[in-house]
């Protein structure tokens, strides 16, 4: 009877993690009753120096006017983002609007130090243009914990990502599924016809994507799980098609575990594989990329240790400017050459027990190395970049971030920067020294 009894509770245990979760639309008070409303105030400013010949007129500032590139980027601009989510209907089926507007504002730059930084729109002449906006909205039905959206909107997951690292953020047009019927497992899939850029203002560029330069597909699909059985313990599976271009599988895990009341020790694993599919129209690629950090925190102390290694004659390419969630992918470099190795440490300091709340130095250093692209498809997008054999470096990232914990201000996110990175001429990356400064303001309500 003991053994049938411990068996049975073990077998409870195991599947409470996937029992039925209550359903959020039977909770729904209506359209207007749950709505909310953000509006977020963000003013940047970026400069860049290239050092030893670099400049900034790489390949991947083709659009800019040759004549007026030089060996120094300056970026300086405000951005006002509003959102309104709406709730959902009553009844089986809930129906609700997702809307945004966004706004970007030069407060200065010119044609020869803007486009490397991407915080400002470009007229055709690689010019920064006085402001530039775009908006859009996305309809939603959402049954049980089901919501499908259908428009413009923002997403996140491994594969495809909208990045909200720069001015604006960018956004998708297509159909985007998530589920939630089970209460530790997450279930998503999507279509996408396009990707709209961070400092972009029209809706009809095609995909995002940020190494190859070939010909863009023209859809990109995905389907995933997140299963979180506890708070220490999350993993993820994602599969995704670039048409005509790559096929993509993501796993990833992560694990956090309390040693005692003052420390813990947590691990954070990623893996992509990318095959060419259809046209190819990037050519061959048969590329698999992992990290692993882990990390160490006591107190107010982190101290963190990652590797990285890119298996393959191309570099680990993405679509969207935020679907790589690798360990190494900093602020200058993705560390992501075509068989390249790199490491990474990380110390992280709140400054809290010094009367400080809301203060964080961190301080990151990433060398890589054994970069070979010598093998590279000649006739597929990855060519232009000039990968050769040998190539490494290094890059070294400082950074202060306050938040402001209370009054009128509460909320209010300030981060300076400090970013240097250096390589020799077989890798891709340009001799950098960055300096970028963000403050943030957000109002949040409900309607």
């Amino acid at each position: 009877m003991t053994v049938a009894v411990t068996r049975s509770a073990f077998l409870l245990a195991l599947a409470s993690p996937l029992a039925l979760a209550d359903s959020a639309q039977s909770r729904a008070n209506g359209f207007i009753e749950d709505s909310t409303w953000s509006l977020l105030n963000r003013t940047v400013y970026d400069n860049r120096e290239y050092r030893h010949g670099a400049s900034n007129s790489g390949a991947r500032n083709a659009y800019k006017p040759r004549a007026q590139r030089n060996g120094y980027a300056e970026e300086w601009a405000y951005g006002l983002m509003g959102t309104l989510q709406s709730g959902f209907t009553q009844g089986l089926i809930g129906v609700g609007v997702d809307a945004h507007a966004y706004l970007g504002v030069k407060l200065d730059s010119g044609g020869g130090r803007a486009g490397k930084a991407r915080l400002l729109g470009l007229d055709n002449d690689g010019y920064p243009k006085d402001d530039f906006s775009r908006g859009g909205a996305a309809l939603k039905l959402r049954l049980s914990n089901t919501v499908v959206s259908y428009g413009e909107q923002r997403v996140k997951t491994p594969v495809f990502s909208s990045s909200d690292s720069r001015l604006l953020p960018e956004t998708a047009n297509g159909v985007f599924l998530t589920s939630n019927e089970f209460n530790a497992l997450k279930m998503v899939a999507g279509h996408f016809t396009e990707s709209t850029d961070r400092n972009a203002s029209s809706h009809d560029q095609g995909f995002v994507v940020n190494y190859s330069n070939a010909v863009k597909g023209d859809a990109f699909d995905l389907a995933g799980m997140v299963y979180t059985p506890s708070k220490n313990l999350s993993a993820s599976l994602y599969s995704s098609r670039y048409q005509d271009t790559w096929n993509q599988q993501y796993l990833g895990a992560t694990f956090s575990q309390a040693i005692d009341e003052n420390r813990s020790l947590s691990l954070n694993f990623n893996l992509y594989r990318t095959t060419d599919e259809g046209k190819a129209l990037s050519g061959n690629i048969d590329n698999t990329t992992w990290s692993l950090l882990s990390t160490y925190a006591q107190g107010p102390h982190s101290f963190s240790l990652g590797y990285q290694k890119v298996h393959g004659d191309t570099p680990f390419d993405y679509v969207t400017r935020g679907a790589i969630f690798i360990t190494n992918a900093v602020q200058l470099s993705d560390f992501n050459a075509p068989n390249e190795q790199s490491w990474q440490a990380r110390y992280d300091l709140a400054m809290t027990p010094w009367g400080m709340p809301g203060l964080v130095l961190s301080a990151a250093y990433v060398r890589g190395s054994q970069i070979d692209g010598s093998h590279v498809d000649p006739r597929g997008g990855y060519a232009y970049l000039g990968y050769g054999k040998g190539g490494k470096h290094w890059e070294r990232d400082l950074e202060a971030r306050y938040v402001v914990q209370s009054g009128t201000a509460k909320g209010t996110i300030v981060s300076l920067r400090h970013n240097v990175h250096r390589g020799n001429t077989a890798q891709a990356e340009l001799d950098t020294d960055q300096i970028r400064l963000a403050i943030e303001y957000p109002l949040t309500g409900r309607i």
